[in-house]
């Protein structure tokens, strides 16, 4: 949603910026969405922008999980509610996929072999042969930083 609206609709940021800002917001504790609101907020208009992005991404969801705690047994002995959550959750499925494609394409347009093999070896790594994402997770940021640190020492900028 936020590359949607800040770089395709109102061109504020640059899809690279945005790809920069969600790899430190992922790096970073909390949540990522929070963390790239506050990020993109902060580019655009400084500190008041990170604020009032920060409480705009919190505010929504900490005031309808405050209505549904309170209401807890009511919302979990009705249908309807229940059948509502449930198309809520394949909708956060389909912003998950929707969000992974749209950064895969971004890698491959960098045309730099790793991160395009990372994606899909992470996947099988966890998926089929059930290893721990913090591994995961390590091993990827040390093959990444390997590769930054060799292009710098190489001096040149051609991906690989």
């Amino acid at each position: 949603m936020i590359r949607k609206y800040f770089v395709n609709d109102l061109e504020l940021i640059t899809e690279k910026e945005l790809l920069d800002m969600a790899a430190i917001a992922q790096s970073t504790p909390g949540a990522i969405a929070v963390n790239l609101a506050v990020l993109v907020g902060y580019r655009i208009s400084g500190i008041v922008g990170a604020i009032i992005s920060c409480m705009g991404t919190i505010l929504p969801p900490l005031l309808i999980l405050s209505v549904i705690s309170f209401f807890y047994k009511a919302f979990r002995d009705n249908k309807i509610i229940s059948s509502i959550l449930k198309g809520m959750e394949a909708g956060v499925a389909a912003s998950i996929v929707d969000i992974l494609i749209d950064m895969c394409q971004g890698i491959r347009k960098e045309r730099n072999w790793l991160l395009t093999l990372l994606v899909p070896v992470a996947f099988i790594a966890n998926f089929i042969f059930n290893v721990n994402v913090v591994i995961i997770i390590i091993i990827s940021s040390i093959l990444c930083f390997a590769q930054g640190y060799l292009k710098k020492k190489r001096g040149g900028t051609k991906n690989e």
